[in-house]
């Protein structure tokens, strides 16, 4: 008994012996808890910020009294506006945004309705299929690595999203075709993704770990391998047709004018419906982006961001804001509107639709400071593009230079600013990341900046999570 005390004894000093170094070593030990408590002085003042705090929203108490004017809506540039879309319960907004892109050309061109929209569940539901595709080829190509491999691990927590980027529109465009969204309309899984896409991913990932067992065993052929990934897909395949219905092979539309007059009953399939109304050179879009914790002038491609295995990675050039917008300021004087991607929930009045860095004062409201700039707030994983929209109008000056931007958005015409976006040029410069630009758009000089071979990042990179 006494044997078994003295070693409880020895662990308790033991115990006591490692608490001390480990404070030693940066723990906090109870005295220096007790210094950090004893620093904060209760000042009356001090007792009626956390008597608000405690019970509101901290925006609504961060709120920038000085900023209260109202902002001015007008611009001077601005590409006409359609129907605001709206992407609900989804994280589809650069299929939206895309897709808006392309009906703002087929509603001038055609003189269409503005309400007129294209099918995002006909796209989206290819879009799945090709990622899921893209992740079994994927565990397939790497299952020579183990399961602590960077890559492997970064596919298996990440084997399908509802999440993307411009690429995805150009490749399954070109792909699949598209059609307009009578054709196909929304259903409420494809308006509500998260259920269909969890079950999905559980699938993929079962699949995933399978066709790894398989393609380490001796005597498994690629055919064998094939077979099986073609069956996995073609489970996939059924639970997206239950979600979101079959896609139809072709079907009957009837076109009509902006006034409502039929124009034409005509039988298309999703490829030449895509001729005729969605027939834009994609090769002639490019992405630029403002990442100040790189180089700029140099293109960058980041590896397995993609929507289909066999299309093509994210590959931008990262430049300048200046250079940025004076492409953007072109693009809109010409009446064109782009694919723009940011992080949206910075500094946003979601009752006014305004991003303004002035919005809300934090540093006042807790009695500290908030600095850090653009380049430090990405590489501290601080910022990040979230959210894509479709950039159509700037405010110049008198001497041409930016005062401020406007998106049309997808959150529906109810959001925001009659469902658009109004950001400050300040706000515009701290927090876009992207925007695709047609070629006729970019300088001479800034083109040939793409021929050059590109420098590849890693697919976990936090700078390129697909935007929602």
């Amino acid at each position: 008994m006494k044997k078994l005390i003295l070693v409880a004894l020895a662990a308790c000093a033991l115990i006591g012996v490692n608490a001390q170094t480990i404070n030693k070593n940066g723990g906090l030990s109870i005295e220096q808890v007790k210094a950090i408590q004893n620093s904060y002085k209760a000042t009356s003042s001090d007792k009626a910020l956390r008597n608000a705090i405690v019970t509101n929203d901290i925006n609504k108490l961060a709120k920038n009294f000085d900023n209260r004017t109202a902002f001015d809506d007008h611009f001077s540039n601005e590409v006409p506006s359609k129907a605001v879309t709206d992407q609900e319960s989804s994280g589809r907004c650069w299929m939206f945004t895309g897709m808006n892109v392309l009906r703002s050309k087929a509603i001038k061109k055609y003189d269409l309705p503005t309400d007129f929209q294209f099918s995002q569940c006909y796209t989206f539901f290819w879009d799945q299929l090709e990622k899921s595709n893209l992740f079994l080829q994927a565990v397939l190509d790497n299952c020579a690595k183990s399961m602590d491999d960077e890559t492997v691990k970064w596919l298996f927590q990440n084997p399908l999203s509802d999440g993307g980027q411009f690429t995805g529109i150009a490749n399954l465009v070109t792909k699949y075709g598209i059609m307009p969204k009578e054709a196909m309309p929304e259903t409420y899984n494809s308006s509500n993704t998260s259920r269909i896409s969890d079950l999905i991913k559980l699938k993929l990932r079962e699949d995933g770990l399978e066709l790894r067992k398989m393609a380490n065993n001796k005597g498994v052929t690629e055919k064998m391998l094939f077979d099986k990934k073609m069956e996995m897909l073609q489970t996939v395949y059924r639970m997206l047709v239950f979600a979101f219905g079959e896609p139809p092979a072709e079907f009957t539309w009837t076109q009509r004018d902006a006034k409502g007059n039929i124009v034409s009953t005509e039988t298309y399939t999703p490829k030449s419906f895509a001729q005729k109304f969605a027939n834009v050179d994609f090769s002639t879009y490019y992405m630029v982006m403002n990442d100040p914790t790189r180089d700029y002038y140099k293109v960058y491609e980041i590896e397995y961001d993609r929507h289909v295995y066999d299309g093509q990675n994210w590959r931008f050039l990262n430049l300048p804001m200046n250079e940025i917008a004076d492409m953007a300021i072109a693009s809109i004087k010409d009446s064109t509107n782009m694919y723009f991607s940011c992080d949206v929930g910075k500094f946003l009045d979601r009752d006014k639709g305004y991003l303004d860095v002035n919005n809300y004062d934090y540093g006042s409201l807790f009695g500290t400071t908030f600095n850090m700039d653009k380049k430090q707030r990405i590489a501290s994983y601080a910022s990040m593009s979230s959210h894509a929209m479709t950039l159509c109008a700037v405010d110049l000056d008198k001497d041409g230079k930016p005062v401020k931007w406007m998106v049309e958005n997808s959150w529906g015409p109810k959001y925001g600013h009659n469902g658009f976006l109004i950001m400050t040029n300040e706000w515009f410069n701290e927090y876009m990341f992207r925007l695709v630009v047609e070629k006729k758009y970019i300088p001479a000089k800034t083109l040939k900046l793409f021929e050059q071979e590109p420098i590849f990042l890693p697919a976990w990179d936090p700078l390129f999570a697909p935007e929602e």
